[in-house]
């Protein structure tokens, strides 16, 4: 079965590896990266956050990472920013929270943000766009997908962007 996050990556000649769960697991990064078998730092959340101009961006994390708010706040550019509630991310990215994939759906200008340290995870795991579908995909490769600018978001002793 092909999805649009897997036609996304075949049409960018991006390698992936594709794997299934049962879609009776809990919802959450961890519980997929446990039946998966891998890190719940290499479960990748992705989350949307509005913006107080109306803007809304893509914000990926490791399943156990959270972001910090000044962090979060600096990278995006605003200090008036929230998680959006399920319609908005419906509305924004056409999948309902649980499986939105990190790539694929983006207009031209959407902006995404991955966690630097998630640079250095030899894998990453990320939604397909419906549950018990999963994306397995290097982070570099990830990056390259989504577009995605590298931010320190978890660390408050880093930049925020790398020099």
């Amino acid at each position: 079965m092909k999805l649009p996050s897997h036609l996304h990556l075949d049409k960018h000649n991006i390698p992936y590896e594709a794997k299934s769960f049962s879609p009776e697991t809990e919802k959450g990064a961890a519980n997929v990266a446990h039946v998966l078998g891998f890190p719940e730092r290499q479960a990748v959340k992705t989350l949307i956050f509005q913006v107080d101009t109306g803007e809304r961006v893509l914000v990926m994390l490791g399943g156990d990472q959270n972001a910090i708010s000044g962090n979060l706040k600096k990278a995006i550019g605003s200090r008036n920013i929230q998680m959006a509630a399920p319609e908005v991310v419906k509305e924004t990215t056409g999948y309902i929270i649980g499986s939105i994939p990190a790539f694929g759906w983006q207009p031209e200008g959407f902006r995404t943000f991955l966690e630097a340290s998630l640079m250095n995870e030899p894998i990453l795991g990320t939604g397909a766009g419906q549950w018990g579908e999963e994306i397995m995909i290097t982070p570099q490769n990830l990056v390259k997908a989504s577009n995605a600018i590298v931010v320190n978001l978890t660390d408050r002793e880093k930049p925020i962007l790398a020099e």
